[in-house]
């Protein structure tokens, strides 16, 4: 339960019964009202801008509001006491008890604790890694990989029906220099001394696998075939290789997305072509020249009539070609055609993952799914800042088996998934990145993964001790649930409880701003605020978690142990990282 929504719809309440007793103007608009904590703990456990933002429509004094509104908020069983603050504020002090039940809702809840239905089931497309098949996932892939999962998984939690994918980028120049790529090493599979690979093609040793695979299927039969000949076959095979293998790096990292999506199969189908002719009914298409752009000139400028998309109608700094000068549709026209595509399947709201080199592209995409889904979808992009690799205090060595970067699958090889996962979420996704692997790997509190795994292992060690004095039954998370709490009293076990119950809160917050970075912060706080503990109780007997000699007291303060590890697993369980039992 998120308990700030549980007290707004409180204080909503109160606000009406005071409108029906004339105290307050009827049908103020409580749109605006918010719950939130409150900047400094000293002013309680939650606050409310109600008075403030009801003032003017009431045309009373925010104070008159609060000193109306706070009797009534007093009067709830969770509540302590009320304090009015400022010009209006409303800080409310929350009972021990309460806090107290919101730790054995955590423990009834499992692991499912902070889920939501604020998503309402609403369909959502998420997008992410994309990566021309041209080739190994890099490092940069990595981070636009994880990214995008945890941020589905996230979205889920809170409720939304999220579908995940990939956008396979098959058409273009790229993918024909592949196949010429491809061609180069069947050659070479035949025998053929084929010298230098030549500027521009693909010369990673990944190729050598798909050249001596057209050799066993083929033959000799295309050797000295002219390339409009092999080409479309070539094109076809190695980009099937390479997906299958892009799949398996994938998979390394924990990922496995619901579709795969072809640009090639969509311009093949008229996608293309069907969402040009909605944006010309619409008079969203005209012939007309472009003004040359300051600095750099972009690829797809032409000093020409074009065929234009009115992207500054929607947003964009200017207008964008659909057609090259050949008459060949544009890969914007085409990335038009895809989200257009995604919206037909029902997706009004579409989430891309986008390296940093996409940025200029933001305003555009944006524009487009405005246009062409009549103001109906909304589309985010999220832009992925570079990782810079560091082992032994020097930047990463470039894979042999790439040619010129370090895979995705060499840093799973060396950090391990569940180390790739977290590290890739502790900083928010448009923030450059530096990935220390030294570091990543160390037992030290300077290791976010390490700190929060080892407040993981450290409340399964407690519960192991714990089965010396009880019995399974006695301390699972259902029978802790009805554990008298009363003992816990200590300052500190009730800040880990009220961390724990911001969960909720959290989840909520990071879906709606779709930054899952949010949930590593969160789990840091938390492993802080367990960790003290731990140490407390080393300084002060009375606050060790077990005590032979008072089985209750040991109950609570299992009930909270067990707490701590369920909400840090579900926090691991949204980055896709498995919780660790015990640390070596």
């Amino acid at each position: 339960m998120n308990i700030h929504q549980s007290f707004l719809a409180d204080i909503c309440t109160a606000i009406e019964s005071l409108a029906d007793g004339g105290s307050l103007p009827g049908g103020l608009d409580l749109s605006r009202i918010s719950v939130e904590p409150p900047r400094e703990t000293g002013h309680g456990d939650v606050a409310t801008n109600a008075a403030l933002v009801l003032a003017k429509a009431a045309k009373m004094k925010p104070r008159d509001i609060a000193d109306a509104l706070a009797p009534m908020l007093g009067a709830l069983d969770a509540v302590e006491r009320v304090e009015v603050a400022g010009p209006g504020f409303i800080n409310l002090h929350l009972t021990a008890a309460f806090w107290r039940g919101q730790l054995a809702e955590i423990l009834l809840a499992g692991t499912a604790y902070g889920a939501s239905d604020m998503g309402g089931g609403e369909k959502v497309n998420v997008e992410y890694v994309s990566a021309n098949p041209t080739g190994p996932l890099h490092v940069a892939h990595a981070r636009g990989a994880v990214t995008g999962d945890a941020l589905a998984s996230l979205l889920a939690k809170a409720g939304y029906d999220v579908t995940t994918e990939y956008y396979i980028n098959d058409a273009g120049a790229q993918v024909e220099t592949l196949a010429r790529s491809a061609h180069l090493r069947y050659r070479e599979a035949l025998g053929e001394e084929i010298g230098e690979i030549p500027e521009g093609f693909y010369p990673g040793e990944y190729m050598i696998a798909v050249g001596e695979a057209l050799a066993e299927r083929d033959g000799d039969k295309w050797r000295d075939a002219p390339e409009e000949d092999w080409i479309d076959a070539f094109r076809e095979f190695t980009v099937a290789r390479m997906m299958v293998d892009v799949k398996a790096d994938l998979a390394a990292v924990g990922i496995e997305q619901d579709v795969f999506t072809s640009e090639r199969g969509l311009v093949d189908a008229g996608a293309v072509d069907a969402v040009f002719a909605a944006l010309e009914e619409r008079s969203l298409i005209y012939i007309g020249v472009l003004e040359p752009p300051k600095g750099k000139k972009p690829d797809d400028w032409e000093p020409r009539p074009q065929t234009l998309f009115k992207a500054s109608d929607f947003g964009d700094d200017v207008d964008r070609p659909m057609k090259k000068s050949d008459g060949s549709w544009t890969y914007f026209a085409n990335d038009i055609a895809y989200h257009f595509d995604k919206y037909k399947r029902g997706y009004k709201t579409m989430i891309d993952i986008f390296g940093a080199d996409h940025g200029g592209y933001v305003k555009r995409m944006v524009a487009a799914v405005a246009a062409m889904s009549g103001g109906e979808a909304d589309l985010d992009i999220k832009l992925c800042q570079m990782v810079h690799l560091k082992k032994g205090g020097e930047p990463m060595r470039m894979s042999k088996r790439a040619g010129n970067f370090v895979t995705l699958r060499d840093l799973v090889d060396e950090a391990g998934k569940d180390v790739v996962r977290f590290m890739m979420l502790t900083r928010k996704n448009d923030s450059q990145m530096e990935f220390d692997l030294d570091k990543a790997l160390e037992q030290t509190r300077d290791n976010p993964v390490f700190y929060v795994q080892y407040a993981h292992a450290r409340c399964r060690s407690v519960l192991r001790n714990a089965l010396e004095i009880f019995e399974a039954a006695e301390i699972s998370p259902e029978a802790l649930a009805g554990a008298d709490m009363s003992a816990l009293t200590d300052t500190a076990e009730m800040d880990l409880i009220r961390v724990m119950a911001g969960w909720p809160r959290m989840i909520e917050g990071a879906a709606e701003a779709h930054e899952p970075h949010r949930v590593a912060y969160y789990l840091h706080e938390l492993a802080e605020h367990f960790h003290a503990l731990w140490n407390k109780g080393k300084d002060e007997a009375r606050l060790r978690f077990i005590h032979e000699d008072d089985r209750a007291l040991t109950l609570a303060r299992l009930a909270l142990v067990q707490g701590v590890a369920l909400v840090i697993a579900s926090g691991l369980d949204v980055f896709g990282v498995q919780p660790v039992e015990e640390l070596r």
